[in-house]
């Protein structure tokens, strides 16, 4: 296979034509960008016009061309089909998270995979960021044994971060097309999690956890690898504010250390926070993320130390690098040169396992909970 791949793009979204399609296109030596696949005649439209590129009504008209790899990018309850789709028609997959809602889903597409032979990346950019991978070097230097990995997150959703780029939004599709989105959304829903959920439970599993706080569970689960400690157990979880939170607890180290995330959605307060902490007994590692939406804002790392009864702090940059551009180069390397891939369908089916069984928990507590109430 040349080095230079024939790629499309499947959905053209916010984060395809703020994020993907300008980046593949900014890197020309790696990618040739052959085309866009969209249902919306709007943003197709606006997309050739401003980029000059191919576009295409539906997924299986951007796969009849000669292509090498495709980047999924089209909403969440889609991915399932599409990737299958890619992966049959022999071509290697970037996909954006979450990779589908179901482990035993991503499973089968994992077999599929395997059979094509192909490629199959999911879209977690945090693990490129580069204060991400600082911090897993730092790890092994952290005093004492970790006690607490906190998770807190408030969004505005993307709003106020992208209104300033030129972009568009479809709102030319046809009615049946969201009923058949809904439809199987609560299919895929249905299959993912062990429990009976409310529609406040299926909005939070869908939005705060899926589509949000699963980025922060796959860094978590990468930093649990670098430091060689297990799955943990489920000790609380809880969707919020109508849906728009949703929160989680597990018990690591046998109960020697607690994981805790929480992820609020706020469309009023345009403001972003976004925090990993790591506090061991000895010291802490932190990482601010900025909003994805603000490239090359970089990701702020702190770490603290106590020394002699005195607080030591210092703040590490190691980088500008954009993650979004970052794991499309991963992505290339990975097809072209047989580099090991960072996130894999292994792992995004299990960040997807512990967010079902969260929400699974909610659903049991919340039902007994009424029922003790009533």
């Amino acid at each position: 296979m040349a080095d230079r791949l024939r790629i499309g793009v499947i959905g053209a979204g916010g984060v395809a034509q703020i994020e993907h399609i300008p980046n593949l296109l900014r890197l020309p030596g790696l990618f040739d960008l052959r085309g866009v696949a969209d249902p919306s005649a709007m943003v197709r439209g606006s997309v050739a016009e401003r980029h000059g590129l191919a576009v295409f009504p539906d997924a299986d008209a951007l796969l009849a061309e000669p292509l090498d790899a495709v980047v999924v990018a089209s909403p969440d309850a889609l991915h399932l089909e599409h990737v299958a789709a890619a992966l049959e028609a022999g071509l290697h997959v970037f996909c954006e998270k979450p990779l589908t809602y179901a482990a035993a889903d991503i499973a089968l597409l994992a077999a599929a995979r395997d059979t094509a032979g192909k490629v199959l990346q999911t879209g977690y950019m945090k693990r490129f960021d580069p204060s991400y991978e600082a911090l897993l070097a730092m790890l092994p230097s952290q005093r004492g044994a970790l006690r607490q990995i906190s998770v807190e997150v408030t969004d505005p959703d993307a709003g106020p971060f992208v209104k300033h780029h030129d972009w568009r939004a479809g709102n030319d599709l046809p009615a049946d097309a969201g009923i058949r989105l809904r439809r199987l959304q609560a299919e895929q829903v249905g299959r993912a999690v062990p429990a009976v959920l409310d529609d406040i439970g299926v909005f939070g599993f869908c939005a705060a956890y899926a589509s949000s706080i699963v980025h922060d569970v796959n860094a978590v689960h990468g930093i649990l690898d670098a430091l060689g400690i297990g799955d943990g157990q489920i000790v609380g979880a809880a969707f919020f504010a109508g849906g728009l939170g949703g929160q989680g607890a597990v018990s690591l180290l046998d109960g020697s250390a607690l994981w805790t995330m929480s992820h609020l959605t706020v469309p009023d307060l345009p403001h972003y926070s976004e925090r990993i902490t790591l506090t061991f007994e000895g010291s802490s590692i932190e990482l601010e993320f900025p909003s994805p939406w603000l490239n090359h804002a970089p990701t702020r790392l702190t770490e603290r130390r106590g020394r002699d009864g005195a607080l030591e702090t210092r703040d590490i940059r190691t980088s500008y690098a954009e993650a979004f551009v970052e794991e499309l180069k991963g992505f290339h390397r990975a097809v072209t040169a047989g580099e090991a891939v960072r996130n894999t369908a292994e792992a995004a089916g299990r960040d997807m396992k512990l967010l079902s069984g969260l929400a699974a928990w909610h659903a049991n507590h919340s039902r007994r909970h009424k029922g003790e109430a009533a």
